[in-house]
């Protein structure tokens, strides 16, 4: 499943997670923890992968176009947790 969001947004979620949710979100699909860190926006490329996300320049950091949404799902799920909310 593809998605569409802007850059500020995904960095909010990814400042929303309690410490310890990137190696959280790696370990449970089986992902490096740099990995899960490019998928929000970082370049740790020398021992992560790309995540299947795209940018494209614009207003609110711009938009990003996500191939795969589990990353996105699971920090949600978590956000969600954290907050007391389920969706």
């Amino acid at each position: 499943m593809t998605k569409t969001i802007t850059f500020n947004e995904l960095r909010k979620i990814k400042d929303a997670l309690p410490h310890g949710s990137i190696a959280k979100i790696a370990e449970e699909l089986g992902l490096d923890n740099d990995t899960v860190r490019n998928y929000f926006g970082g370049s740790h490329f020398q021992s992560g992968q790309s995540a299947g996300l795209h940018i494209e320049p614009g207003p609110d950091g711009g938009l990003v176009m996500l191939d795969d949404t589990q990353i996105l799902d699971l920090a949600l799920k978590i956000v969600n947790e954290t907050n007391g909310t389920d969706q």
